[in-house]
């Protein structure tokens, strides 16, 4: 019965190499064909971005960036505390172990205080993201399209 299975199998295998697939057989073994991409270039570099890419990557540049969480907040303070009291540990990963585990045995309520720095400062990102918009949608920034001297 074991031997009916192995004939099978191989019997499946071998009709499923038969039909077309994108590879060759070749001495019994499996080549796969390898095509380039027409906009890859022989020295491997990707193509130049776009006048209008560049455009809209200085206008991204010019985005706020996103505020820290509550956790990132409270790890500033533990840092401070945490390098008087262990002047020997230099080892950002054992600042930041310690940091995660005293953050996740704390209660809300001491955890308060850095929910509610962290929501001040997402409140001003808000504000600080609406007027960018804005801004953008007038066109403010089309004045620095062109600035650059470096253009290639």
């Amino acid at each position: 019965m074991a031997k009916t299975r192995t004939s099978r199998s191989r019997n499946s295998s071998s009709a499923s190499t038969s039909t077309e697939s994108p590879t060759k057989q070749t001495d019994g073994k499996m080549a796969l064909r390898v095509t380039s991409s027409e906009k890859t270039k022989k020295s491997g570099r990707k193509p130049k971005p776009t006048a209008s890419k560049r455009k809209a990557a200085k206008i991204d540049a010019m985005k706020p960036k996103k505020p820290p969480t509550a956790f990132f907040y409270y790890l500033e303070d533990f840092r401070k505390e945490f390098q008087e009291q262990n002047p020997d540990v230099k080892s950002m990963r054992d600042v930041g172990k310690a940091c995660g585990e005293k953050w996740k045995t704390m209660t809300y309520e001491e955890k308060v205080h850095y929910y509610d720095i962290a929501t001040e400062k997402r409140a001003e990102f808000d504000r600080a993201v609406a007027e960018f918009e804005k801004r953008k949608e007038i066109g403010e920034f089309e004045e620095f399209e062109d600035d650059s001297d470096f253009d290639e």
